[in-house]
């Protein structure tokens, strides 16, 4: 039910993140089925409870990550909802008297307005979906670590849902921006189509030793166990590299060229209520979606299939409103 500061959305849109996959295979080791994943969500207010201010019937509006936080601690008072410890998750979380929460793979969702996102008018709600997740991943950290001067140069590791969205991003904060992807036939579609000024395939040892202390920072979006040497090496001497990736088992943290080039490494995890809106009003600004390949809601088994094997250009979409309505 719709409480008094709630906002009811009728879902058309929910991208699937890789989070999703993680989750349904219990990868991280902390799912409660049964569950219900999304939480890239787009579609329009049906409802609001009296104390709502913020949106209106018919408002264009989004759902991310989270949907709820204790509200009173120092991350919540910093608008960094994100990172409370009572943090509510979209899906696979509780709510605090009990109840479950069921992700965007839906027709609706109810969820206090502090959490619910404005779309701007000339963003798309199905390109625009992922950057509910993707696209703050990526910005968050950019924003936070100071990776934003213009002509700076930014290496983007792996070319998936996260990595297409740096790159475009990057490039809108008027970064050098050079891919590095161990699948060499990804060079063309990351230079030609999303704006890349350079490709580095980072299992060419030569190509990645003329690289090194080419870089000022290096955003690693990749999911799976990978060393971070190589990564390391590209930075110059205080160089950053921020890890947005979750892999399911710890990397090996090489000291000596942190220490040898003062380097850093940090992590980031999406963001707080307030930066989210910012990116989304960024994105709309610099023109900036998702890839996307729209699919049907009976052809997400296949999907999850494909997105396991990184065959996905660069994010499926569920296109929940026609699913439902044939």
């Amino acid at each position: 039910e719709n409480g008094d500061d709630d906002v009811t959305l009728k879902i058309l849109y929910c991208g699937v993140c890789h989070s999703d996959l993680h989750t349904l295979r219990n990868d991280w080791g902390f799912s409660f089925y049964p569950v219900v994943p999304g939480h890239e969500i787009s579609g329009v207010v049906t409802k609001v409870g009296k104390n709502v201010t913020k949106f209106n019937i018919g408002d264009r509006v989004g759902v991310g990550v989270l949907v709820g936080s204790c509200k009173t601690c120092e991350c919540c008072e910093q608008d960094l909802e994100n990172y409370c410890p009572r943090i509510i998750f979209t899906y696979n979380s509780y709510n605090p008297d009990g109840t479950k929460n069921y992700g965007g793979y839906s027709d609706m969702i109810v969820v206090d307005q502090r959490y619910v996102l404005r779309f701007p008018d000339n963003l798309p709600l199905d390109a625009g979906a992922p950057l509910l997740c993707a696209g703050i991943t990526v910005y968050s950290p950019m924003k936070y670590y100071g990776m934003t001067e213009a002509g700076k140069h930014l290496g983007v590791a792996g070319l998936g849902g996260l990595g297409h969205v740096a790159v475009k991003i990057g490039k809108a904060f008027g970064l050098k921006v050079t891919v590095i992807s161990s699948s060499p036939q990804k060079e063309s579609e990351a230079i030609n189509r999303l704006g890349a000024d350079s490709f580095l395939v980072s299992n060419d040892p030569e190509k990645m030793k003329s690289a090194i202390g080419t870089m000022d920072y290096i955003i690693d979006t990749v999911s799976a166990v990978h060393p971070l040497l190589p990564l390391l090496s590209l930075l110059k001497v205080n160089g950053k590299l921020v890890t947005v990736g979750l892999p399911n088992k710890p990397l090996e943290l090489p000291v000596f060229p942190l220490v040898m080039g003062r380097k850093l490494i940090g992590g980031s995890d999406v963001g707080g209520m307030k930066e989210t809106q910012e990116m989304l009003d960024f994105c709309a600004k610099h023109n900036i979606t998702a890839d996307i390949e729209l699919i049907r809601i009976e052809e997400i088994n296949t999907a999850m299939e494909r997105l396991a094997k990184s065959d996905v250009r660069y994010r499926f979409v569920i296109d929940v409103a026609n699913s439902l309505s044939q």
